[in-house]
Order: structure tokens, then sequence, then C-alpha cells
């Protein structure tokens, strides 16, 4: 059922939306009182979410020229579960996914979703983004996000929803198992930057890929997908003096 998936692609350089998913529905929010705006005050934890001056997600309009390194990503798992934890859809990974960034193995430990995207590219949002959250042995943190546009239906996609419960909490073996990979585009042209996990604790620090091409999938899939976890996006963040390489 392993199936190896080599890539390369020029480009130069990307946790968990980023993520801080382990926490339960209820200690924060994308709304109201428990809402972004207020996350920096719930828990000293998360004093990043205010205080942070390369926070995520971002939007990507100050663009400067770089000679990137190839990406190889050498995925040969499986996507094996899947989620719903009141603040995303989250599948769980199982095998060797790998991506190797700066000269650095970063495994690949869960994807999620958002609705719609979070980060933006040139002021253009896109209705849903899906980040790939990776780790390195010595505790730092890559994600690779993919844009989506309506279009054809995702047979990837379509995998994750069969099996998935709208129940929050409630764990799901996919029945389908399937390589993370195939959720890619052919070509893996990206944009890099540095930032922070997308929920709380805002963590910084964080390496992120924003691959240039989006994939398609289905008006009623990108319908489903946000009639479950709703509007999940924290609102971009000041840039200040960062730049994003292309």
């Amino acid at each position: 059922m392993k199936k190896l998936l080599m890539i390369a692609a020029f480009g130069t350089f990307m946790f968990a939306g980023v993520t801080g998913e382990g926490h339960h529905a209820d200690h924060w929010s994308y709304s109201g009182n428990m809402g972004p705006q207020h996350w920096g005050d719930i828990d000293p934890k998360f004093r990043m979410c205010a205080l942070g001056v390369n926070q995520s997600p971002i939007d990507m309009d100050r663009f400067v020229d770089a000679k990137l390194p190839k990406l190889k990503i050498t995925y040969a798992g499986i996507a094996k579960e899947v989620v719903y934890n009141g603040h995303t859809i989250k599948v769980t990974t199982l095998g060797k996914n790998e991506v190797v960034i700066d000269g650095k193995p970063f495994m690949l430990m869960q994807f999620h979703f958002h609705t719609p995207s979070e980060n933006k590219i040139a002021g253009k949002q896109f209705p849903m983004e899906a980040h790939f959250v990776h780790k390195s042995k010595d505790g730092e943190y890559l994600v690779i996000a993919l844009m989506f546009k309506e279009g054809r239906k995702n047979s990837a996609l379509q995998k994750v929803l069969n099996d998935l419960s709208t129940e929050v909490g409630k764990k799901r073996m996919l029945r389908e198992m399937f390589n993370p990979g195939d959720f890619f585009p052919r070509k893996l042209d990206y944009y890099r930057y540095d930032g922070s996990f997308t929920t709380p604790p805002c963590t910084e620090g964080v390496r992120w890929i924003v691959l240039k091409n989006p994939v398609e999938a289905s008006k009623e899939q990108i319908a489903m997908m946000h009639e479950i976890m709703h509007d999940n996006s924290r609102p971009v963040q000041p840039l200040k003096a960062r730049v994003i390489l292309k």
C-alpha cells in the first residue's frame, strides 16, 4: 500500500495551521470574546499571538527574487486517520514522509484544512487551504501550504470526506488510505517566508512554504468542508520587516 513520491522543484523555501491543535475547542475560537483578537489574553502561553513580530498568516505582496534551492519531498507513507477536532479537519499520517529544507529533514506529522484560506497571494484569498505540518528531530517546524480553487472533484479530498465524522473528537480510520502527496500539484514552485503557528500558541520560528499553484476541488466538496469547519481562518498579520522569497 506504500507508494514512493519523489518530488524536486525550484524555488527557496515552511506546523500545526500551523497549529496548536492540541487545545480543546472551548479554549479559543475564531469569533467572539475567544476569537483571534483576544488569543493573546486567554492564556499566558498564548502571549505571542499578541506580541509576536513574525506572525502567520500573511498577505504575500512584498516579494524578493531569490535563487531558491531544490525542494526535495519523499513521501513513502499514507494518510491514516481523520478527525474534526472542533477547530479543523485533521488527517494524521503514517510512515516515512520527509521533506528536506536547508539540508535538514522534516517529517510529516499531519495535515489539516482552513476555509477560506489563511494566507493570501498578492491580495487573493482562496476558498480553502491545507497545511502539511512537518517537524525535525530537534523540534523545528516546517509547513507546506496548499491552496484550493473551485473546479473538478478532488479524489484525495473525497477519500477524507468519505470517512469524516462531524462529531467533535471522533476519529475514524480512512478506508481508502492514500499517499499525502496525492494532493500536490505537478509543478511545485513556491514562495518562502518565516512565520508562526496560525493558531494558539502562535509560536514563531516556523518555516513556511506556500505552493504557487493551487489544486482543484469541487464546489460541493469545499462547501462540505466549510459546513463542518465554518470560517476557521486567522486574519492576516502584519508583514513588518519580512520579505517573501520567490
